[in-house]
């Protein structure tokens, strides 16, 4: 059995430090429900840019107010190797529990780097497990993103199961599904801005294809949440609504989909379930056909 917390909180808009308070703040108390893994969001650290799809004038070229927007993001990313990142670190250890999270991060310790990636991290026994970048930046996002790669597609062995994780739309990468697969996920955190109909069903896919629990993580976020310096359009007050569940590896709801409300969403869930369904489909197993097929994965860092 494993006890799963979802942290569906909004987060603290371009402010890193008030963002990591709130998140100790969440963090201790699933943990004293019980919880094992608590899982924040994707881009939670320190918020999602949303505004990217509701400015009619964030894209335009030399665009004065989205530099600015873009340098105060940067100035609140989460660096690997940071203070920000270490309280985080030291309250896995704390609490003995694992937490995953999606980060705006940039490279510190590379002088005049401006690029910020879109991550998810992992964070075990008060070490960071897995590191991931996301592969390809979806539509707008490529305004901000750099490309990631495959160091971190990979599982980590947290309380008997091995857990993974991807953002957003790569559930729509065939051979990125299938690289995680092969690792022998049980339990896989997919992380999303909000978990709306579409995301619903490639959370429930993946869930079914991989023969594993799957923990999708939306947020909320309101337009009042972001930056005053562009005009946007919206019908709603709320951007990000959340919607997320839990699913079980037969595809079907254990928590059903949650919006419009903060909430922590505690999950038990029993590991046995797994080995049930991967009697009928087992696609890093026998329907895997390597005498057809030769995957490989480059899991270099760039």
């Amino acid at each position: 059995m494993m006890r799963i917390a979802i942290i569906q909180h909004c987060p603290v808009f371009n402010d890193l430090s008030a963002c990591i308070d709130r998140a100790l703040s969440l963090t201790r108390k699933a943990a004293s429900e019980g919880s094992d893994l608590v899982v924040f969001g994707e881009c939670w650290f320190s918020g999602y840019p949303a505004w990217l799809d509701y400015a009619p004038e964030a894209g335009l070229w030399n665009h004065e107010a989205t530099k600015e927007i873009y340098a105060d993001m940067h100035a609140n990313c989460l660096s690997v190797g940071s203070d920000e990142m270490s309280q985080l670190l030291q309250l896995s250890q704390q609490l003995d529990l694992a937490i995953g999270f999606g980060f705006n991060e940039v490279v510190r310790e590379q002088p005049g780097h401006g690029s910020i990636f879109n991550s998810f991290g992992l964070i075990s026994d008060g070490e960071l497990v897995i590191h991931h970048r996301k592969l390809m930046p979806t539509f707008t996002e490529k305004l901000l993103y750099a490309i990631g790669d495959g160091a971190g597609l990979k599982s980590h062995l947290i309380g008997g199961a091995q857990v993974g994780g991807l953002i957003c739309w790569e559930h729509w990468m065939p051979l990125t599904r299938q690289a995680l697969h092969n690792t022998g996920e049980e339990v896989h955190l997919a992380l999303w801005p909000k978990v709306h109909e579409m995301h619903q069903i490639a959370s429930r896919q993946y869930a079914f294809e991989g023969r594993c629990f799957v923990i999708a993580v939306g947020q909320l976020l309101s337009i009042q949440d972001l930056p005053e310096s562009l005009e946007y359009k919206s019908e709603h007050e709320l951007l990000l609504n959340g919607g997320s569940c839990v699913i079980g590896p037969d595809g079907k709801y254990i928590i059903e989909p949650v919006f419009n409300r903060e909430e922590i969403l505690l999950a038990e869930i029993d590991l046995r379930a797994i080995k049930k369904e991967q009697m009928t489909l087992d696609v890093s197993g026998h329907y895997q056909r390597p005498d057809v097929f030769d995957f490989k994965v480059n899991q270099s860092r760039k």
